[in-house]
């Protein structure tokens, strides 16, 4: 992000009692529930999760650095006062994309920095992140952390976060720069730092994207340049990549309703979270279209048994069993009301290193991340991933345009053949030019192999200043080889993520599904810490 300088089908019920499930809890080994339990759920694996419809909620939380601390005169509280204005800036505008960012931490570094803060963004940005993975999520569980600086970084850089990154323990992250004396400038930057770990590219006019805001009043969020007015709406091309990413599975964390004790700022009746005393909160009285709850006192109306939940209908818990959050990918699984509370269960999905898409990947933080998808986002549709040796010769130059990312000195770092396919993503096909919508170019690299012939190696490289960490990268999570996955720009063995622990349950036919191992085929093993949301009383499963 850059700052310009200006003036100013048909229903079936299936019903079971639950005397004939076999449901155990507690110890270590796996207990199972037979076979046409196991058929349903997974049956229901082939619809595709409406993800708009849904409130995602980002858990933030805020860190301003020691030179932000003293830019506002060495005051912790006035700090804080102004890192909660700009978290409520950017709730308002996530808020039109049925998103809702919930504050739930603030933390000043009043005495000292506890990563490096330069003036080198990138080098910044990474420090923070690594912070953030070590020290700052094993203290706070959190969905995103972004960093407001008081440094101003080289060129006309203010801010810099990585691309579709929400919810992953190594980047679901950005850095900002406080720039102006309004809040709201530092809001727009953060809110489109945001945009880019949701998988949101920037409004270049070849994308066509739509804007209801003019330039002249801000324009758009997701502009690669800001300056004043500062823009407080998404184009239609944000709207796009916001789907496209959460239907890809980006994003996977945001479906539970955030702990509202843990919410900066206080109890307040009118912020659209239930807090103790209330029953219902929908907003402020003029924006609450919500015919269950009384605006004013948060209480229910008349025979309202809730008000909020996608297990709430016409003011009455639907029934247990309803599908309430479908599956958005192979790697993602559904979820079904309880019958006992309006909301859906916690968004599960299948453990990290579970094999995906026909065996072509394997499922990373709920995502089946695959070379050919990612060739087909930078290159269009008829794009695919170029043979290995495009890889290993490109990037084993150690240069802009192969690489296996950064060393700590910030120089190019050449790749070590078994993790050539971690590095700078090689493809064939596909568009003339990238259509990410960036400053991207192509890089086009011809190899001649000993047997004769020419093989066509396409990457792509984004001109330095940009605010996204190279595109052009493989992500993490990807299939490298058989049994392999990349990690930290590594090609590392998926026994990383512990999944051959779980073939030795379920009769060795299991997957994990975070405390979950799960077989299509004949049973669903569990183990403690995972709550089944299909089983209540009766049991009802409606296609």
């Amino acid at each position: 992000h850059k700052i310009i300088h200006t003036k100013q089908k048909k229903k079936t019920d299936v019903t079971y009692d639950s005397k004939s499930l076999s449901l155990h809890s507690g110890g270590t080994s796996g207990k199972c529930v037979h076979g046409k339990i196991a058929d349903l759920l997974f049956s229901v694996w082939q619809h595709k999760r409406d993800v708009q419809k849904t409130t995602k909620y980002v858990e933030l939380i805020i860190v301003a650095d020691n030179r932000e601390f003293q830019k506002q005169g060495k005051d912790v509280e006035k700090v804080k006062q102004r890192l909660a204005e700009i978290a409520n800036y950017v709730d308002k505008f996530y808020r039109m994309l049925n998103i809702r960012v919930a504050l739930v931490g603030l933390e000043v570094w009043s005495d000292v920095d506890k990563c490096a803060v330069t003036q080198d963004a990138f080098t910044t940005l990474h420090e923070f992140l690594d912070w953030r993975k070590l020290k700052l999520l094993p203290q706070q569980p959190h969905d995103n952390a972004q960093l407001i600086s008081g440094v101003y970084f080289q060129g006309t850089t203010i801010g810099m976060a990585p691309i579709m990154s929400m919810c992953t323990a190594e980047q679901s992250g950005g850095i900002v720069v406080d720039h102006s004396d309004n809040p709201l400038g530092a809001a727009a930057t953060l809110a489109h730092e945001l945009g880019h770990n949701f998988g949101m590219n920037h409004d270049t006019p070849e994308r066509g994207c739509g804007c209801r805001m003019t330039a002249d009043r801000g324009g758009c969020i997701m502009t690669p340049s800001t300056g004043y007015p500062f823009p407080t709406v998404f184009s239609t091309c944000s709207k796009k990549d916001l789907v496209a990413s959460l239907e890809k599975g980006v994003g996977m964390c945001l479906y539970n309703t955030p702990e509202v004790k843990l919410l900066y700022g206080g109890q307040k009746c009118g912020n659209g979270y239930i807090e103790e005393g209330e029953e219902c909160d929908c907003g402020e009285t003029e924006e609450c279209l919500n015919p269950c709850c009384n605006a004013k006192t948060c209480t229910l109306k008349g025979d309202a048994v809730c008000a909020h939940g996608q297990c709430c209908e016409d003011c009455q818990l639907k029934p247990a069993g309803t599908p309430c959050r479908e599956s958005s990918n192979s790697c993602d699984l559904p979820e079904f009301c309880t019958g006992t509370n309006p909301h859906c269960p916690a968004n599960v999905y299948l453990h990290d290193g579970h094999a995906c898409h026909n065996m072509d990947g394997y499922c990373y933080n709920g995502i089946c991340q695959t070379h050919e998808q990612q060739c087909i986002t930078l290159w269009g549709p008829g794009a695919k991933p170029a043979p290995g040796i495009c890889f290993e010769r490109v990037n084993s130059a150690g240069d802009p345009y192969g690489n296996c990312g950064k060393d700590s000195k910030g120089s190019f770092a050449k790749c070590q053949a078994r993790d050539a396919r971690c590095g700078k993503i090689q493809c064939q096909g596909g568009a003339y030019s990238p259509v990410i919508g960036t400053n991207a170019v192509s890089i086009d690299t011809t190899i001649h192999p000993q047997e004769g012939g020419n093989i066509r190696c396409r990457g792509t490289h984004v001109y330095l200043g940009d605010d996204m960490p190279d595109p052009g990268l493989v992500l993490a999570g990807t299939k490298c080889a058989e049994g392999m996955i990349c990690l930290n720009r590594q090609c590392l063995n998926v026994s990383v993520f512990g999944v051959h622990k779980c073939s030795g349950k379920c009769n060795g036919r299991g997957v994990r599904l975070l405390h979950l191992c799960q077989s299509k085929f004949s049973q669903i093993c569990w183990k403690k810490g995972f709550l089944i949301s299909l089983i209540s009383l009766t049991l009802v499963i409606r296609h």
